[in-house]
This record gives structure tokens, sequence and C-alpha cells, in this order.
């Protein structure tokens, strides 16, 4: 590429891209067999830790949309992984829980993950992995700061 362009070979933005892509891949590698996508992993992970939340607060944190998340809760509630309640409660929102089905299922799918996350980290030090956490975070941090308004640059 040209003198003003960006060279992918030393693009952080490029870089971060690809090792998502490595990550994905590897994660829908070792959940395939347990009939999972990294998608419907999320899914099940975002309710163990934060049980109740809505279609939408799911969507955004599989990073997905509405309309997916809805497909993928409607399947999770046919094999009996998750429970939603026939009327909402207050407004639109159905709370989804896990069912103890999804709990197992998920235990599963966290142990084919971890062994994912073991394996990418391998040849880093403690100290190293600290550091990509840190920097990590600071890039998501600060990213998330600009598009909540006008910079005071």
């Amino acid at each position: 590429m040209g003198q003003d362009g960006i060279h992918l070979e030393t693009s952080l933005g490029y870089l971060l891209k690809e090792a998502s892509s490595a990550l994905r891949a590897s994660m829908e590698d070792v959940l395939r067999p347990l009939g999972m996508t990294v998608t419907h992993y999320s899914c099940l992970e975002l309710l163990a830790q934060r049980p109740g939340l809505s279609n939408s607060e799911l969507a955004r944190g599989a990073f997905v949309t509405r309309q997916s998340m809805n497909v993928l809760l409607q399947a999770l509630e046919r094999d009996g992984h998750v429970t939603r309640p026939a009327e909402a409660r207050v407004g639109k929102v159905l709370p989804t829980q896990l069912t103890p089905r999804g709990r197992q299922s998920l235990e599963k799918a966290t142990a084919a993950v971890r062994s994912v996350e073991v394996r990418m980290l391998r040849g880093m030090t403690p100290q190293e992995q600290d550091d990509a956490y840190r920097v990590l975070q600071s890039m998501i941090r600060s990213l998330h700061d600009d598009n909540e308004g006008p910079s005071e640059h």
C-alpha cells in the first residue's frame, strides 16, 4: 500500500481483527461437537452471569441483532436450555432464565472455550497476560469514551 495507507502487518486494528477471527474460529471448532455456536455459548454465559436479561440485552452482549437473538432464544427454549415467561410482567420485556439443562450445557461449553483461551495464551508469561488484559481494556475504554460524546482534546 502507499506511504499514507495502512500497513496491515503493523496495523493494531488489523491484528486485533485477525486475532478475533482466529479466536472465533477456534471457539466454533470446540463448540460445534457440543451442538453450539459462539453466539449460543455467549447467550448461555450471559444468562449464567446475569439472570433475567431481556432479548435486547442479550443481543447487545452477544454482538448480534435482536432478531437473531430472538430466533436463538426460541431454539434454546424449545430445547429446554432456557425459560421465558409467556407474558411480560412489565412492558414488553421477557426476562430469560437458564434451566438446569442449560447450566449443564454451559458447563461443557465453558470448559471447551477455556481450553481455547489457554491455548491462545500459552506463549505468554503471567505478566504478559496481565499486560494484555490491561491494554485491551484500556483500548476498549478509550473507544467507548470517544463514542459517548465530544472529545475534550
